[in-house]
Protein backbone atom coordinates (compact mmCIF):
# COMPACT_ATOMS: atom_id res chain seq x y z
CA UNK A 1 0.00 0.00 0.00
CA UNK A 2 1.23 3.48 -0.81
CA UNK A 3 2.55 5.52 2.11
CA UNK A 4 0.23 8.35 1.09
CA UNK A 5 -2.87 6.24 1.75
CA UNK A 6 -1.54 5.05 5.12
CA UNK A 7 -1.18 8.69 6.10
CA UNK A 8 -4.75 9.45 5.00
CA UNK A 9 -6.13 6.60 7.13
CA UNK A 10 -4.07 7.76 10.10
CA UNK A 11 -5.34 11.34 9.68
CA UNK A 12 -8.96 10.14 9.74
CA UNK A 13 -8.28 7.91 12.75
CA UNK A 14 -6.65 10.70 14.76
CA UNK A 15 -9.41 13.14 13.86
CA UNK A 16 -12.17 10.79 15.07
CA UNK A 17 -10.23 10.10 18.28
CA UNK A 18 -10.59 13.77 19.19
CA UNK A 19 -14.23 12.93 19.87
CA UNK A 20 -14.35 9.16 20.44
CA UNK A 21 -12.05 8.18 23.29
CA UNK A 22 -10.55 4.70 23.65
CA UNK A 23 -12.37 3.06 20.74
CA UNK A 24 -9.57 2.66 18.18
CA UNK A 25 -10.74 -0.88 17.38
CA UNK A 26 -14.26 0.25 16.45
CA UNK A 27 -12.85 3.18 14.45
CA UNK A 28 -10.64 0.84 12.42
CA UNK A 29 -13.61 -1.44 11.75
CA UNK A 30 -15.71 1.53 10.58
CA UNK A 31 -12.91 2.56 8.22
CA UNK A 32 -12.66 -1.04 7.02
CA UNK A 33 -16.36 -1.08 6.15
CA UNK A 34 -16.16 2.31 4.42
CA UNK A 35 -13.17 1.28 2.30
CA UNK A 36 -14.84 -2.05 1.44
CA UNK A 37 -17.93 -0.09 0.23
CA UNK A 38 -20.10 -1.78 2.86
CA UNK A 39 -22.54 -0.57 5.50
CA UNK A 40 -22.45 -0.78 9.30
CA UNK A 41 -25.08 -1.57 11.91
CA UNK A 42 -24.08 -0.06 15.28
CA UNK A 43 -25.98 -1.82 18.04
CA UNK A 44 -25.56 -0.84 21.67
CA UNK A 45 -27.25 0.76 24.65
CA UNK A 46 -27.94 4.54 24.63
CA UNK A 47 -25.21 6.98 25.55
CA UNK A 48 -22.08 5.05 24.52
CA UNK A 49 -21.31 7.26 21.50
CA UNK A 50 -22.91 5.52 18.50
CA UNK A 51 -24.26 8.72 16.94
CA UNK A 52 -21.12 10.69 17.86
CA UNK A 53 -18.92 8.11 16.14
CA UNK A 54 -21.00 8.27 12.96
CA UNK A 55 -20.96 12.08 12.99
CA UNK A 56 -17.20 12.23 13.70
CA UNK A 57 -16.46 9.93 10.76
CA UNK A 58 -18.73 11.93 8.47
CA UNK A 59 -17.17 15.26 9.51
CA UNK A 60 -13.65 13.84 8.99
CA UNK A 61 -14.38 13.27 5.31
CA UNK A 62 -15.21 16.08 2.88
CA UNK A 63 -18.41 14.37 1.73
CA UNK A 64 -22.11 15.10 1.93
CA UNK A 65 -23.69 13.85 5.18
CA UNK A 66 -27.30 13.53 6.27
CA UNK A 67 -28.89 12.23 9.45
CA UNK A 68 -32.39 10.78 9.60
CA UNK A 69 -34.12 10.06 12.91
CA UNK A 70 -36.19 6.95 12.27
CA UNK A 71 -39.66 7.02 13.84
CA UNK A 72 -42.83 4.92 13.40
CA UNK A 73 -44.42 7.62 11.22
CA UNK A 74 -41.45 7.92 8.85
CA UNK A 75 -42.56 7.02 5.31
CA UNK A 76 -40.44 5.51 2.50
CA UNK A 77 -40.85 8.74 0.52
CA UNK A 78 -39.39 10.68 3.43
CA UNK A 79 -36.15 8.80 2.75
CA UNK A 80 -36.05 8.34 -1.01
CA UNK A 81 -37.90 11.47 -2.13
CA UNK A 82 -41.18 11.97 -3.97
CA UNK A 83 -42.58 13.38 -7.20
CA UNK A 84 -44.36 16.70 -6.65
CA UNK A 85 -46.39 18.74 -9.12
CA UNK A 86 -44.66 21.95 -10.21
CA UNK A 87 -47.28 24.45 -11.34
CA UNK A 88 -44.69 26.60 -13.12
CA UNK A 89 -43.72 23.87 -15.56
CA UNK A 90 -47.08 22.08 -15.45
CA UNK A 91 -45.51 18.71 -14.70
CA UNK A 92 -44.22 16.54 -11.88
CA UNK A 93 -40.61 16.83 -10.74
CA UNK A 94 -38.61 14.66 -8.41
CA UNK A 95 -37.61 16.07 -5.03
CA UNK A 96 -34.68 14.06 -3.69
CA UNK A 97 -34.82 12.71 -0.16
CA UNK A 98 -31.96 12.45 2.36
CA UNK A 99 -30.91 9.09 0.88
CA UNK A 100 -29.14 11.13 -1.81
CA UNK A 101 -25.96 11.69 0.15
CA UNK A 102 -22.53 10.11 0.66
CA UNK A 103 -22.84 9.19 4.32
CA UNK A 104 -26.29 8.49 5.78
CA UNK A 105 -26.82 8.13 9.52
CA UNK A 106 -30.00 6.11 10.04
CA UNK A 107 -30.51 6.79 13.75
CA UNK A 108 -32.55 4.18 15.65
CA UNK A 109 -33.41 2.34 12.46
CA UNK A 110 -35.53 -0.23 14.29
CA UNK A 111 -38.07 2.45 15.28
CA UNK A 112 -39.31 2.71 11.68
CA UNK A 113 -41.89 0.34 10.22
CA UNK A 114 -40.77 -2.62 8.05
CA UNK A 115 -42.11 -0.80 4.98
CA UNK A 116 -39.78 2.15 5.59
CA UNK A 117 -36.87 -0.12 6.53
CA UNK A 118 -37.30 -2.00 3.25
CA UNK A 119 -36.94 1.24 1.27
CA UNK A 120 -33.23 1.05 2.13
CA UNK A 121 -32.73 -2.40 0.55
CA UNK A 122 -32.28 -1.25 -3.05
CA UNK A 123 -30.20 1.74 -1.96
CA UNK A 124 -27.77 -0.33 0.11
CA UNK A 125 -27.36 -3.18 -2.36
CA UNK A 126 -27.53 -1.50 -5.77
CA UNK A 127 -26.66 2.12 -4.94
CA UNK A 128 -29.81 3.35 -6.66
CA UNK A 129 -33.36 4.48 -5.88
CA UNK A 130 -36.49 3.67 -7.88
CA UNK A 131 -39.47 6.00 -7.44
CA UNK A 132 -42.61 5.67 -9.58
CA UNK A 133 -40.77 3.43 -12.04
CA UNK A 134 -37.84 5.80 -12.55
CA UNK A 135 -34.38 4.79 -11.28
CA UNK A 136 -31.93 7.35 -9.91
CA UNK A 137 -28.27 6.54 -9.26
CA UNK A 138 -26.74 7.43 -5.90
CA UNK A 139 -23.42 9.23 -5.61
CA UNK A 140 -20.21 7.44 -4.61
CA UNK A 141 -19.19 6.79 -1.96
CA UNK A 142 -22.48 5.76 -0.37
CA UNK A 143 -22.14 4.58 3.23
CA UNK A 144 -25.03 3.79 5.58
CA UNK A 145 -24.40 3.82 9.33
CA UNK A 146 -27.48 2.57 11.16
CA UNK A 147 -27.86 2.59 14.94
CA UNK A 148 -30.24 0.62 17.13
CA UNK A 149 -30.80 -0.03 20.82
CA UNK A 150 -30.97 -3.80 21.52
CA UNK A 151 -32.46 -3.39 25.00
CA UNK A 152 -35.62 -1.36 24.47
CA UNK A 153 -38.26 -3.22 22.47
CA UNK A 154 -41.31 -1.01 23.06
CA UNK A 155 -42.23 0.81 19.86
CA UNK A 156 -39.57 -0.92 17.78
CA UNK A 157 -39.69 -3.18 14.72
CA UNK A 158 -36.95 -5.84 14.48
CA UNK A 159 -34.97 -5.63 11.25
CA UNK A 160 -35.90 -8.38 8.76
CA UNK A 161 -33.17 -10.87 7.85
CA UNK A 162 -32.95 -9.48 4.31
CA UNK A 163 -32.18 -6.05 5.76
CA UNK A 164 -29.64 -7.31 8.28
CA UNK A 165 -27.84 -9.25 5.55
CA UNK A 166 -27.19 -5.97 3.69
CA UNK A 167 -24.93 -4.75 6.48
CA UNK A 168 -21.30 -5.64 5.98
CA UNK A 169 -20.68 -5.55 9.73
CA UNK A 170 -22.53 -5.35 13.00
CA UNK A 171 -20.52 -3.52 15.66
CA UNK A 172 -20.90 -2.70 19.33
CA UNK A 173 -19.31 0.29 21.08
CA UNK A 174 -19.19 -1.08 24.62
CA UNK A 175 -18.64 0.91 27.80
CA UNK A 176 -15.36 2.82 28.19
CA UNK A 177 -12.79 1.91 30.82
CA UNK A 178 -12.46 4.04 33.94
CA UNK A 179 -9.50 6.09 32.70
CA UNK A 180 -11.12 6.51 29.29
CA UNK A 181 -14.27 7.78 30.97
CA UNK A 182 -12.19 10.24 32.98
CA UNK A 183 -10.66 11.52 29.73
CA UNK A 184 -14.13 11.86 28.19
CA UNK A 185 -15.07 14.20 31.04
CA UNK A 186 -11.89 16.24 30.51
CA UNK A 187 -12.40 16.49 26.73
CA UNK A 188 -16.10 17.42 26.92
CA UNK A 189 -15.85 19.58 30.05
CA UNK A 190 -15.78 22.99 28.35
CA UNK A 191 -17.10 22.29 24.86
CA UNK A 192 -18.07 19.57 22.40
CA UNK A 193 -15.05 18.77 20.16
CA UNK A 194 -17.43 17.41 17.52
CA UNK A 195 -18.55 20.97 16.72
CA UNK A 196 -15.02 22.02 15.73
CA UNK A 197 -14.12 18.88 13.79
CA UNK A 198 -12.94 19.66 10.25
CA UNK A 199 -12.48 17.34 7.22
CA UNK A 200 -9.04 15.73 6.88
CA UNK A 201 -9.79 13.61 3.80
CA UNK A 202 -11.37 14.31 0.41
CA UNK A 203 -14.04 12.37 -1.40
CA UNK A 204 -11.55 11.45 -4.14
CA UNK A 205 -9.16 9.97 -1.57
CA UNK A 206 -11.94 7.71 -0.28
CA UNK A 207 -12.84 6.62 -3.82
CA UNK A 208 -9.18 5.89 -4.52
CA UNK A 209 -8.89 3.71 -1.42
CA UNK A 210 -12.12 1.88 -2.35
CA UNK A 211 -10.42 0.79 -5.56
CA UNK A 212 -6.91 0.34 -4.20
CA UNK A 213 -7.78 -2.12 -1.42
CA UNK A 214 -8.93 -4.65 -4.05
CA UNK A 215 -5.28 -5.19 -4.92
CA UNK A 216 -4.52 -6.62 -1.45
CA UNK A 217 -3.25 -10.17 -2.03
CA UNK A 218 -5.20 -13.17 -0.70
CA UNK A 219 -3.28 -16.46 -0.73
CA UNK A 220 -5.09 -19.60 -1.88
CA UNK A 221 -4.76 -21.13 1.61
CA UNK A 222 -6.36 -18.04 3.16
CA UNK A 223 -9.18 -18.18 0.60
CA UNK A 224 -9.78 -21.84 1.49
CA UNK A 225 -9.84 -20.83 5.15
CA UNK A 226 -12.57 -18.26 4.44
CA UNK A 227 -14.61 -20.85 2.51
CA UNK A 228 -14.21 -23.42 5.30
CA UNK A 229 -15.45 -20.97 7.94
CA UNK A 230 -18.56 -19.95 6.00
CA UNK A 231 -19.36 -23.54 4.97
CA UNK A 232 -19.16 -24.64 8.60
CA UNK A 233 -21.86 -22.13 9.59
CA UNK A 234 -24.27 -24.08 7.38
CA UNK A 235 -23.46 -27.45 8.94
CA UNK A 236 -23.64 -26.67 12.66
CA UNK A 237 -26.23 -28.62 14.63
CA UNK A 238 -27.44 -25.47 16.44
CA UNK A 239 -27.84 -23.41 13.25
CA UNK A 240 -31.05 -23.18 11.27
CA UNK A 241 -29.72 -20.81 8.60
CA UNK A 242 -26.01 -20.28 7.99
CA UNK A 243 -24.13 -17.50 6.26
CA UNK A 244 -25.05 -16.74 2.64
CA UNK A 245 -22.75 -16.46 -0.39
CA UNK A 246 -23.02 -12.70 0.13
CA UNK A 247 -21.45 -13.26 3.55
CA UNK A 248 -18.57 -15.17 1.92
CA UNK A 249 -17.89 -12.28 -0.40
CA UNK A 250 -18.20 -9.77 2.44
CA UNK A 251 -15.76 -11.73 4.61
CA UNK A 252 -13.28 -11.84 1.72
CA UNK A 253 -13.58 -8.11 1.01
CA UNK A 254 -13.51 -7.15 4.70
CA UNK A 255 -10.33 -9.15 5.24
CA UNK A 256 -8.71 -7.30 2.33
CA UNK A 257 -9.91 -3.91 3.56
CA UNK A 258 -8.82 -4.59 7.15
CA UNK A 259 -5.31 -5.58 6.00
CA UNK A 260 -5.29 -2.38 3.92
CA UNK A 261 -6.30 -0.25 6.93
CA UNK A 262 -3.48 -1.88 8.89
CA UNK A 263 -0.99 -0.89 6.17
CA UNK A 264 -0.39 -4.29 4.56
CA UNK A 265 -0.77 -5.47 0.97
CA UNK A 266 -1.63 -9.07 1.89
CA UNK A 267 -4.23 -10.81 4.09
CA UNK A 268 -3.15 -13.02 6.98
CA UNK A 269 -5.21 -15.81 8.58
CA UNK A 270 -5.34 -13.63 11.72
CA UNK A 271 -7.07 -10.90 9.68
CA UNK A 272 -9.79 -13.40 8.76
CA UNK A 273 -10.08 -14.69 12.34
CA UNK A 274 -10.40 -11.16 13.70
CA UNK A 275 -12.90 -9.84 11.17
CA UNK A 276 -15.13 -12.97 10.91
CA UNK A 277 -17.28 -12.37 14.05
CA UNK A 278 -18.19 -8.84 12.92
CA UNK A 279 -19.16 -10.03 9.43
CA UNK A 280 -20.84 -13.37 10.14
CA UNK A 281 -22.47 -13.29 13.61
CA UNK A 282 -25.53 -11.23 12.67
CA UNK A 283 -26.29 -13.44 9.64
CA UNK A 284 -26.65 -16.71 11.58
CA UNK A 285 -30.13 -17.84 12.63
CA UNK A 286 -30.19 -20.37 15.46
CA UNK A 287 -32.56 -23.29 15.90
CA UNK A 288 -34.92 -23.31 18.87
CA UNK A 289 -32.57 -25.51 20.89
CA UNK A 290 -29.72 -23.07 20.36
CA UNK A 291 -31.87 -20.14 21.46
CA UNK A 292 -32.99 -22.02 24.55
CA UNK A 293 -29.33 -22.39 25.50
CA UNK A 294 -28.98 -18.58 25.20
CA UNK A 295 -26.51 -19.04 22.36
CA UNK A 296 -25.83 -16.19 19.96
CA UNK A 297 -24.34 -15.89 16.51
CA UNK A 298 -21.11 -14.72 18.15
CA UNK A 299 -20.89 -18.01 20.08
CA UNK A 300 -21.29 -20.03 16.89
CA UNK A 301 -18.57 -18.10 15.06
CA UNK A 302 -16.23 -18.41 18.04
CA UNK A 303 -16.82 -22.17 18.15
CA UNK A 304 -16.15 -22.46 14.41
CA UNK A 305 -12.90 -20.49 14.65
CA UNK A 306 -11.74 -22.84 17.40
CA UNK A 307 -12.52 -25.92 15.29
CA UNK A 308 -11.31 -24.93 11.81
CA UNK A 309 -7.52 -25.41 11.41
CA UNK A 310 -5.68 -22.14 10.79
CA UNK A 311 -3.43 -22.20 7.70
CA UNK A 312 0.25 -21.61 8.31
CA UNK A 313 1.57 -18.31 6.99
CA UNK A 314 3.99 -18.67 4.12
Amino acid sequence: MELEQSEVIERIRRNIEKVIIGKSEVIDLMLTALIASGHVLLEDVPGVGKTSLAKALAKSIDCDFKRVQFTPDLLPGDLTGINVFNQKIGDFEFKKGPIFTNILLADEINRATPRTQSSLLECMEERQVTVDGVTYKLDSPFFVIATQNPIESYGTFPLPEAQIDRFLMKLKMGYPGREEERKIIEVFDKSNPLEDLAPVCTRDEILKMQEEYKGVYVDEDVLEYILNIVEKTRNMEEVELGASPRATLFLYKSSQAYAYVKGRDFVTPDDVRYIAPFVLSHRIILKGAGRLKDMRGEDIVKKILEEIPVPLEK
